[in-house]
């Protein structure tokens, strides 16, 4: 794993049970908001064990591509989730 996913790893595995945050949120707590990409990259290659359904698009809209169980990982969390869409925004 290179520096800069290492970076990205830390920071997704310190989001805590309900919050959820954008790639680009991830990227910044890593050291650049132009790491987005890396960021999904990242968890799509190396998600596992990771709490990636706490990361969506800067829209709030789910982006897993098992949206359903994104879903229901997060309500399982407290997040409000209405047509795919995380409910309140994130930062």
């Amino acid at each position: 794993m290179t520096p800069l996913q290492s970076r990205i790893h830390d920071v997704v595995a310190a989001l805590q049970p309900g919050e959820v945050v954008s790639y680009r949120e991830v990227a910044r707590r890593a050291g650049n908001r132009g790491w987005a990409r890396a960021a999904g990259a990242l968890l799509a290659e190396h998600g596992d064990g990771l709490p990636w359904w706490r990361v969506v698009h800067s829209t709030g809209r789910l982006s897993a591509p098992d949206k359903a169980q994104q879903r229901r990982r997060l309500v399982s969390e407290g997040v409000d989730v209405v047509d795919g869409c995380v409910v309140g925004g994130v930062p």
